[in-house]
């Protein structure tokens, strides 16, 4: 199926065409599945529905009119002693096709008669009835597309190999993938386009398995270094901390100091929501770490989020002789050149910093244990090249975007799952409320009460300046309308990430000492920012964020022993979005909601899928198809077992390798 396009004897034109879709080879072309299905029947709009699929007879003729690029185009049918006025935009070319007296099929919204059309088509309903596939196509119409996909069929007719073994297709009754990829892109009737779903979803679940679970063995074969050190010691550390660690962050702490004492190399993923003390269990790690000889990196996405890291393991190893280093790309040349070398003579201890801790110039003496936080913002490589910085170095990768362990075990199954789950003792929950209002006015009363107590206020806003094209809250009109208002009562910050990062440091110092009282910001203070004083939050069109990105934003507030407040402004109308605010006034679980958001959005928003080391699949959705998800990971086990006992893992391994050219950047 790797063969080129010119095999099918298309025209030269065409393939340019094919080419500018990433349309290479016959397997491209198999494999650029429709986006969704049409099932075309009629239908008339319903007292839920404004739906309506129906045939008619042309009654006028077309009228086009044109506004720049943009067309529309009106005219008339009648269908079922009705008469309907039809407009669908941008579709003029078809004026000459839609005559008086001819038969079309219309699919769109329609309300007191009027159509907006999605898609008319020349035909009559009775000759399009059936399950219609959608792609996604450029200057190629889709009758010509399923054309060129008959042809690469028939060209592959008999070769296609079934990449899941005929056990696992029988267990699990699964069609062959040849009659798989004809039934996805010519199904007949519902039950046909459900079989070649499952197979072809469970095909990609599989393969994503099997190489996670192959780099799993692999690491295991990769011989790291038994770190040695005084337990005692790092017993007089935990003793020493100014509360007491909760049960999930001492089963993970004891994970990490397991891995540590292995001879094996660490590759640990440790996630828990907002405020569960994570940074506690990491800085316990690189004590340990340290008392073994050991240096330490911790990298952070931002300059504000590593500053932070700093000032927080200063605090916990004041009564130790660790010596602490922050390494950002805001440092003078001469700073840097300084803590170079001492990472070189290792009269550094714990480094930590953002990328700059990756560069060709940082040079570590003896690196024994990295960690990344909310690795989801680096690459795999960027990890990768961090890591690579030492010998042997242990690996633990941290996310305050919490999942379901069972999903995390599917998802990152190269690697081990730690989970902070309970939080510490103490924390107030922040009340959080839904206002249906795109202004401030129901809560000014309050924040002015609040702000009187010298209290401090997030305003948070989805855009930097104003847009043509959303209508949406800025930051910068929102900041300089609440300076008009206040005066000289109080200080106005502005903060986002198009400002520098000594600007963005100024204005984070300026809050932290409360010369700030209310900061206006954009999502740059979704993580890290921790400011004890800051109670309140308010959020500017709310709809327009993730819920599990809002619930990140309120943690920013509730980090003292008074009580917070956070308020979601929204116009919207949307009742999804709607239900979305008013789940989020009940749940202050980043488990749960991150679960009720993956269900409504997939993993792609919520987790960045390239940038985390997620794949993107093609068909499968890891929430939706999830019980697919688990069961592959259980055959993909069972599989590695079976070649390693029969002697021929090496061999499969190498077949995997070859079939999975598509996951090839998950493999370190």
């Amino acid at each position: 199926m790797h063969e080129e396009l010119e095999k099918l004897k298309i025209n030269k034109n065409r393939i340019e065409l094919l080419n500018q879709m990433h349309i290479f080879t016959i397997e491209d072309l198999l494999k650029h599945y429709p986006y969704r299905y049409e099932i075309i029947e009629k239908t008339l709009p319903s007292h839920d529905s404004d739906k309506i699929i129906i045939d008619g007879c042309v009654i006028d003729n077309c009228k086009v009119f044109f506004k720049g690029r943009m067309s529309r185009m009106s005219f008339q049918i009648e269908s079922d002693d009705k008469v309907y006025n039809v407009t669908i935009f941008n579709r003029h070319f078809l004026r000459t096709h839609i005559k008086i007296g001819s038969v079309v099929t219309v699919i769109g919204k329609c309300k007191n008669n009027r159509i907006t059309a999605s898609d008319v088509k020349l035909k009559s309903l009775s000759e399009l009835s059936g399950i219609q596939p959608i792609y996604s196509l450029k200057d190629i119409t889709t009758k010509s597309f399923q054309g060129y996909i008959q042809k690469a069929l028939k060209y592959v007719s008999g070769e296609v190999d079934d990449f899941v073994v005929e056990e696992l297709r029988i267990k699990h009754h699964l069609i062959h993938k040849e009659l798989a990829l004809h039934n996805i892109h010519f199904p007949q009737t519902k039950e046909d386009l459900s079989q070649a779903l499952r197979y072809l979803k469970y095909e990609e679940f599989l393969k994503f398995q099997l190489t996670m679970q192959f780099v799993k063995s692999q690491r295991l074969l990769e011989v790291g270094i038994k770190k040695d050190f005084d337990i005692k010691k790092l017993n007089q550390m935990i003793a020493s901390l100014p509360f007491q660690l909760t049960i999930d962050q001492q089963s993970a702490v004891k994970d990490i100091i397991r891995d540590l004492r292995s001879p094996h190399m660490m590759y640990r993923f440790l996630q828990g929501d907002v405020g569960s003390g994570k940074t506690v269990v990491c800085a316990i790690g690189l004590y340990a770490n340290y008392l073994a000889g050991y240096q330490g990196a911790l990298m952070a996405p931002t300059e504000i989020l590593a500053k932070q890291h700093y000032e927080t393991l200063k605090k916990l190893f004041q009564d130790t002789d660790i010596k602490i280093g922050l390494l950002t790309g805001s440092l003078t040349v001469k700073e840097k050149e300084i803590l170079y070398q001492k990472l070189l003579d290792q009269s550094v201890d714990i480094i930590i910093g953002t990328h700059a801790l990756f560069q060709d110039k940082v040079v570590y003496k003896r690196l024994g244990f990295v960690i990344t936080d909310e690795q989801h913002r680096f690459g795999v490589e960027q990890r990768k090249a961090l890591k690579d910085k030492g010998k042997q170095v242990d690996f633990l990768i941290m996310s305050a975007t919490p999942i379901p362990r069972t999903l995390a075990i599917s998802m990152y199954g190269d690697m081990e799952v730690s989970t902070i789950r309970t939080k510490p003792k103490g924390r107030i929950k922040t009340i959080t409320k839904y206002i249906q209002s795109t202004s401030m006015k129901p809560i000014l009363n309050h924040l002015k009460q609040y702000l009187s107590e010298n209290g401090q206020c997030y305003v948070i806003c989805p855009l930097v300046d104003e847009s043509e094209n959303l209508n949406a809250k800025n930051a910068s009109q929102i900041a300089h309308a609440m300076q008009a208002y206040f005066k000289d009562q109080y200080k106005i910050g502005l903060l986002h990430g198009q400002m520098k990062d000594e600007d963005k440091e100024a204005v984070m110092n300026d809050f932290a000492m409360n010369k700030i009282q209310i900061l206006v910001s954009t999502t740059v203070v979704e993580v890290g920012v921790d400011v004890t004083n800051a109670n309140m939050m308010v959020i500017y069109n709310a709809e327009r964020f993730g819920m599990s990105q809002l619930h990140q934003l309120r943690g920013r507030v509730g980090r003292g022993q008074k009580q917070s407040y956070c308020y979601l402004l929204s116009d919207a109308t949307n009742e999804e979005a709607i239900d979305r605010l008013k789940h989020l006034e009940e749940s202050d679980d980043g488990f749960e909601i991150s679960y009720y958001d993956l269900k409504m959005r997939g993993p792609g928003e919520i987790l960045g899928q390239r940038q985390s080391g997620l794949p993107t699949f093609i068909l499968a959705d890891v929430f939706k198809d999830f019980d697919l998800l688990d069961i592959s990971r259980k055959d993909a086990s069972l599989m590695i077992e079976r070649y390693q006992k029969d002697g021929s893992y090496q061999t499969q391994i190498e077949n995997i390798k070859r079939e999975l050219q598509s996951h090839n950047e998950y493999i370190d």
